[in-house]
């Protein structure tokens, strides 16, 4: 059966968390690559970052509901998801739109389980960690590859 090793690239690019938005884009276009662990000064896995991280950003500010009642006006969504709003529109580093903790698989994940995980939680890159460090990504592209 087909492995996460034999399928991920071992030459991963990386960022950290205050690499810029714009560096990112960059990095993501240049490579034509759809993300990217985010990693630690240690080198450890803290996330991942995708282009649809950086489409989320880019999509139109969303208006909460409100009522007025006397002169006040109440929120009818939790000020929490107000907050992630506004600091999602004013992101501009890495650290502010990236995912965490990072799902990951090890190299001895078989490639239908890849498949799998990658399917129910909508993610196209996917880390490979050996015993706590990065080795590898597989994308969605690998997985197909895998295939043929």
């Amino acid at each position: 059966m087909t492995k996460a090793a034999d399928v991920m690239s071992r030459d991963v690019i990386t960022v950290k968390a205050e690499t810029s938005l714009r560096d990112l884009a960059e990095i993501l276009s240049q490579n034509n690559i759809n993300g990217v662990p985010v990693i630690d000064d240690a080198g450890d896995l803290v996330g991942v970052v995708c282009e649809s991280d950086l489409v989320e950003r880019n999509r139109p500010l969303h208006i909460p509901t409100v009522f007025f009642i006397l002169d006040s006006i109440i929120p009818m969504e939790n000020p929490w998801r107000i907050q992630k709003e506004f600091k999602r529109l004013t992101s501009t580093k890495v650290e502010d739109i990236y995912s965490s903790p990072a799902i990951s698989v090890n190299p001895d994940t078989d490639i239908t389980e890849v498949a799998r995980i990658m399917s129910e939680k909508k993610i196209h890159t996917l880390p490979v960690v050996d015993r706590g460090k990065l080795v590898g990504v597989v994308g969605k592209g690998d997985v197909i590859r895998s295939l043929i």
